[in-house]
C-alpha cells in the first residue's frame, strides 16, 4: 500500500509540473466553449478522452506487474 501511494503522490506531482510548464490541457482542440451573456458552457471532450487514455496505460502497464 505505501508503494502504491508514493507512486500515485509521484505521477499527480508529475501532472501537475507537466501543466505548470505549459501544457496547454484543459483548453485542447475539441474542447467545446459556449458562450452567451452571463452564461457559459465548457465541456473539456478532448481533455477527457487524453486523461482516459493515459490512465487506461497506466492501469495496463500496473497491472502487468
Amino acid at each position: 500500500m505505501g508503494k502504491a501511494l508514493i507512486v500515485v503522490g509521484l505521477a499527480i506531482a508529475a501532472i501537475g509540473a507537466v501543466i505548470a510548464l505549459g501544457l496547454p490541457l484543459g483548453r485542447l482542440p475539441g474542447d467545446f466553449t459556449y458562450r452567451r451573456g452571463s452564461f457559459s458552457f465548457y465541456f473539456p471532450l478532448t481533455t477527457s478522452i487524453l486523461v482516459s487514455v493515459v490512465l487506461t496505460l497506466v492501469a495496463w502497464f500496473w497491472g502487468r506487474r
